[in-house]
């Protein structure tokens, strides 16, 4: 890994993406070199295939790419968590693993977020899924019964291409299905969403492991806690330190 300290940590939860790795870390090389000085951290969230061993070769190649394992699947949100935590940057962006998200899109979102101090969160917002019709209908079901519950402003909270601030994200409660949840939790803290629309296009190989029916039913109970956490919140003190 290198020493030097970088501004943006890339954070992809993979699992069982073997395929799909080197021509994605390829593309974010591209979109971000001689744009920041970044790492990308890759979370092999309990593969079966050879993920590992795909992404160990790798790294023998880029000082900048570093691999956390878990010992068995824990979900993206779980992988996304530990990512952020392991993270050295002040700034991490997300996509997912898979190809569908393009890294194009990455210097827009961290833009974002660089451009003022009060941008919490950087959403991408799909245009154009390359989704199946029923996958389509489950999200806009899905992010309509979110936005009428928590009126967070957000059309499309699955996108997995998103930059945040890490002190933000690590300030939030966490439990399962929280990157369902980030623009209402984020503006919750007192911050602003800035939203970039994404092209989406289909993944390069395999099938889907992350999502499918938890993206209504599962996450109806989610829905009922953050809408609760949102009432409860009372507006944050500000604080001076008084000096002797």
């Amino acid at each position: 890994m290198s020493t030097s300290q970088p501004s943006v940590s890339i954070v992809v939860p993979v699992r069982n993406e073997v395929d799909n790795i080197a021509p994605l870390i390829a593309e974010i090389g591209a979109a971000l070199d001689g744009r920041w000085a970044y790492e990308i951290i890759y979370v092999n969230d309990g593969s079966t295939d050879a993920t590992g061993e795909r992404l160990a070769a790798i790294m023998k190649q880029r000082s900048n790419l570093r691999q956390l394992s878990h010992a068995r699947s824990g979900g993206q949100s779980a992988a996304v968590r530990s990512g952020v935590r392991a993270a050295r940057a002040d700034i991490v962006a997300t996509l997912d693993g898979d190809g569908q998200n393009n890294p194009a899109f990455l210097p827009d979102l961290i833009a974002a977020v660089e451009k003022s101090p009060r941008v919490g969160l950087a959403a991408g917002q799909r245009v154009g899924r390359k989704d199946t019709g029923f996958k389509k209908f489950q999200s806009r079901v899905a992010n309509g019964v979110r936005n009428a519950i928590l009126k967070d402003g957000t059309r499309d909270t699955g996108c997995g291409l998103k930059a945040f601030r890490r002190d933000v994200f690590l300030m939030l409660p966490y439990f399962d299905g929280l990157h369902r949840f980030l623009p209402a939790l984020v503006r919750r803290e007192g911050y602003e969403i800035a939203y970039v629309d994404v092209i989406d296009r289909p993944r390069h190989s395999g099938v889907s492991n992350y999502g499918f029916f938890d993206r209504l039913w599962i996450g109806i109970m989610d829905l009922a806690g953050v809408w609760w956490l949102i009432r409860r919140k009372k507006p944050t003190p500000d604080v001076t330190e008084v000096k002797a």
